[in-house]
């Protein structure tokens, strides 16, 4: 069996904590790990194969960094051009899997989900596997706790559901997300499951039925993979053909369709932390309902939401409320209106702020850098290179650099020159010269960058060279 997993995301549910750049599977929000870690450790001990992942290309190497520091090494990370939504993704991580002629069962998971009770779930994958053996498509059904207008829901054949009878039953129907009443019907009704997005199948019967479903879809998938290219532990599918490709949701494309299709329902302590309030719920909260994360001070307050990013947050009679405070947003919002933070967003986008897209903090594959002063003509960043990670040998055209090592050893290309600094050296990067910054140690390396110009952007980069295969 080897897990696929899923890591799209567009950031706009749990902004401004995540963004576009940096979505949710990226962030720690029950304990150290983030969600993309804790999708695998939990799926770790169910197999001895290493995941599949689906990411976009500005994600790669957020994606690759974060398994790393959790022992895991990708047997590929499939990058998609564009997004076409999670039939395709998932067609191409089975052609993926059979590759080398084998037909392994796929777990498909996405990568920002929470599930508490990690015990259950291992042995529902366990009674799944005998399913889709036998060339069923299982997926996973979540015992609903409440009457949620959000999720899409499955209705499974065989009467009333009763939690923790974890028996495989045939799939009716599948409903997209309905209005408040109908979702209370279905709770009623016992019925229906929350859809997880969650399945366990053999590689080729998916595709067997993709083919039977969506023809032209496989063809793209099809295309894009034969045309991919391997870069170090990336796969880069076909832009052209991929692009191509109708872009739609698994359940759309074939579990809607397809007599394979069965349903297990779990409960599993599941949640897909679709937006603040639902992270509210889950959390760990005072006696109040508090559910609080960083340096918070609080006094009079009831069922609150507060995240600090940094910086102490005082919060003082306030009910039902959510605030979270970043380097460079303060969102103050209340918990029935959260839903309502993507249309913020999209405001956000059409107006061209970045706050829609990064965080101040940039993470890149070398590091990260962080702007904490801005100005006319200026600008200062605390930049921070990973051991052995190095910046691309460049040149700007409108501004000049002073570099100031805090921490540390930086290996500086300067035009023609090499030098090494240590703690509390400097050096001058004169506008149009050529440099490259490095980290030859084991330690990170932290430095503050001071640029003065006419112009500041980070386009302003010519690239001569990149171990990252940027242009």
């Amino acid at each position: 069996m080897i897990p696929v997993i899923l890591s799209g995301g567009a950031g706009t549910r749990l902004w401004p904590l995540s963004r576009e750049a940096y979505p949710k599977q990226f962030l720690p929000l029950l304990g150290d790990d983030s969600l993309l870690q804790a999708t695998w450790r939990r799926v770790a001990p169910l197999t001895t194969r290493a995941p599949l992942v689906i990411a976009i290309e500005a994600h790669r190497f957020m994606v690759a960094e974060q398994l790393r520091l959790v022992d895991c090494a990708a047997s590929a990370i499939l990058l998609e051009p564009v997004g076409r939504n999670t039939a395709p993704a998932i067609a191409v991580a089975a052609l993926q899997a059979m590759q080398e002629g084998q037909d392994p069962l796929l777990l498909v998971l996405p990568s920002d989900h929470i599930i508490k009770d990690v015990a259950t779930f291992h042995s529902a994958v366990r009674i799944g596997v005998g399913a889709a053996e036998a060339g069923k498509l299982v997926t996973f059904g979540i015992v609903p706790t409440s009457a949620e207008p959000g999720y899409g829901y499955i209705r499974a054949a065989g009467g009333r559901i009763a939690s923790g009878d974890m028996k495989i039953r045939p799939v009716v129907e599948f409903v997209e997300k309905p209005d408040a009443a109908t979702a209370a019907s279905y709770v009623e009704s016992g019925e229906y499951v929350w859809n997880s997005g969650m399945f366990l199948f053999r590689a080729s019967a998916y595709l067997t039925e993709l083919k039977r479903y969506q023809p032209d879809m496989l063809a793209a998938c099809q295309a894009a993979f034969a045309n991919s290219a391997r870069d170090l532990d990336f796969v880069r599918l076909d832009k052209t053909a991929f692009t191509a490709c109708p872009s739609d949701s698994i359940d759309y494309a074939v579990m809607q369709h397809t007599e394979a299709a069965v349903v297990l329902p779990i409960d599993v302590g599941w949640s897909d932390v679709g937006s603040w309030s639902a992270l509210w719920s889950i959390a760990e909260q005072d006696q109040d309902g508090n559910a609080h994360h960083g340096d918070i001070l609080s006094n009079d307050c009831r069922n609150t939401l507060a995240w600090a990013d940094g910086r102490l947050l005082a919060l003082l009679g306030l009910d039902d409320i959510v605030v979270v405070d970043t380097a460079d947003v303060v969102l103050v919002a209340h918990k029935d209106k959260v839903q309502q933070i993507k249309r913020m967003v999209a405001e956000l986008k059409a107006a061209h702020r970045p706050e829609a897209i990064w965080h101040r903090k940039v993470y890149r594959p070398w590091g990260s850098y962080d702007s904490i002063d801005v100005g006319d003509r200026f600008q200062v960043k605390r930049i921070t290179v990973k051991p052995g990670g190095a910046l691309s040998l460049q040149m700007h055209h409108h501004r000049a650099e002073h570099w100031i090592v805090v921490r540390g050893t930086g290996r500086i290309t300067r035009g023609d020159e090499v030098l090494i600094l240590s703690e509390n050296q400097s050096t001058y990067i004169p506008l149009g010269v050529k440099h490259r910054l490095e980290n030859p140690g084991r330690l990170p390396l932290e430095m503050i960058e001071v640029q003065s110009g006419s112009y500041l952007g980070e386009d302003d980069i010519v690239r001569y060279e990149d171990v990252y295969g940027r242009g």
